[in-house]
């Protein structure tokens, strides 16, 4: 049995391990940036002069420390003790960006791209905990150029492809696993430029993260010729600066997906202008499916329909599949601006209607609900989309939040299913029309 005395020793090592253990829990310093977001760890050096400081923090089992600038910091708490060092100002600038440009944020160049290195350089809270799930079988060299036949259990990019793009619980440690070819290719420039395009595509199509998507598509110094180039472009929109966006997209030659992005912006001349490029290419169909779209958000329809008309009387394409998905699209869209007024929810009788329209690989179909004259929930309750990225829970939320069809963004990286979503809620409210 226990004496006395070492039950009193015990303890007294007990209580000296819990202080230690408060002690170093009430040691950690932490950092609050002026986006919103919060970070554990200690402060290593202050220098004033050049209003910076270094901050040490754990990511996984490493140490990282990292330079963080007196403007990107809202305040520091060191040993308790809290200082601000950039007071927050109640402007737009402060608040979470928008998805439009009507009433978004407006942010500075210089704004904006601290808001891209203090989000960036961070990975998200959720990457630690996220347990990687590939195959074992999975070659983390990931070639420029696989070689042999398609094999999604060995090459990277074709098991993103395959497996993580169309599994929507797999995109997390999908982008877990490309911080991982990062970190294995960190001496390799090829492959590095290639892991860095790749994860600022998935955070941008995946997740619409467009802080971390920009960081990453800078370091690869992504260009507007590429879709990813058009890709930073609208982040650079989401964030609140349209002059940044516009600067990329004076380059002389642009990606098609441009067309929409300026549609979306509210450059339809512009937009217009980069469709007539494309005019006798073998990429009509889709840039005058795009310049379709942006007409029909700027409510300019009779033309819409016209540049959609233009692709049902050519009625050409590379192979009979995609000419038959074209055309349908086109249709489709056509369709669509003619049920816009009977789609008009305040004509729309409550209940719940369901209807279809063509995707990329298939029929997508919606479900919509309207109570009250007002739109209350819009789902997607099947399809056939591979590569739909965020288009699904997207472009749902926007026809939920606008209450109608008419001016909702096509998702990008994603528009076909986008559209397919948009107008099959065009079907299903016209059948409720009084």
């Amino acid at each position: 049995m226990m004496k006395l005395r070492d039950t009193r020793i015990l303890l007294l090592l007990l209580t000296i391990t819990l202080f230690a253990f408060l002690q170093s829990a009430a040691a950690q310093d932490s950092v609050e940036f002026l986006n919103g977001v919060n970070m554990q760890g200690k402060i290593i050096e202050i220098r004033k002069d050049a209003k910076e400081f270094d901050f040490e923090t754990k990511i996984a089992s490493r140490s990282i420390t990292k330079t963080y600038p007196y403007s990107t910091v809202h305040a520091v708490t060191i040993k308790g003790k809290r200082f601000v060092l950039t007071p927050k100002v109640e402007t737009a600038a402060n608040k979470d960006s928008s998805s439009d440009s009507n009433g978004g944020p407006s942010r500075s160049r210089a704004e904006v791209l601290a808001l891209i290195e203090s989000v960036g350089s961070q990975p998200p809270d959720w990457l630690e905990s996220t347990p990687l799930n590939h195959p074992p079988t999975l070659e983390l060299d990931w070639p420029l150029n696989a070689d042999g036949p398609w094999d999604e259990s060995r090459n990277v990019g074709q098991y993103i492809w395959g497996r993580v793009n169309p599994n929507e619980s797999r995109w997390r440690s999908g982008i877990k696993l490309v911080h991982q070819c990062i970190d294995l290719h960190a001496t390799n420039p090829s492959l590095l430029n290639r892991d860095m395009e790749k994860l600022g595509d998935m955070y941008f199509t995946l997740l619409q993260d467009y802080p971390r998507a920009a960081y990453w598509l800078q370091k690869k110094g992504a260009t507007v010729s590429n879709r990813t180039g058009i890709y930073l472009a609208e982040c650079y929109w989401r964030l609140g600066n349209k002059d940044m966006a516009l600067g990329l997209l004076k380059a002389p030659q642009l990606h098609l997906d441009a067309i929409k992005l300026l549609g979306d912006m509210g450059e339809i001349d512009s937009a217009l202008r980069v469709t007539q490029s494309y005019k006798n290419t073998g990429l009509f169909n889709e840039a005058f499916l795009n310049a379709g779209d942006a007409l029909r958000g700027a409510g300019r329809l009779e033309e819409a329909i016209e540049y959609y008309q233009a692709i049902l009387d050519r009625n050409q394409a590379r192979n009979e599949e995609y000419r038959k998905r074209y055309t349908a699209r086109a249709a489709g869209a056509i369709e669509a601006i003619k049920l816009f007024d009977q789609a008009d929810v305040a004509k729309v009788k409550d209940g719940t209607y369901t209807d279809s329209s063509t995707g990329y690989n298939g029929p997508v179909k919606v479900q919509v609900t309207v109570a009250d004259s007002k739109i209350t929930d819009v789902r997607v309750t099947k399809h056939t989309e591979k590569q739909f990225y965020a288009a699904i829970s997207d472009t749902t939320g926007q026809i939920k939040r606008t209450q109608g069809v008419r001016k909702i963004d096509g998702t990008s990286g994603a528009t076909i299913t986008s559209q397919a979503i948009i107008h099959a809620s065009a079907r299903a409210l016209a059948q409720g029309a009084r």
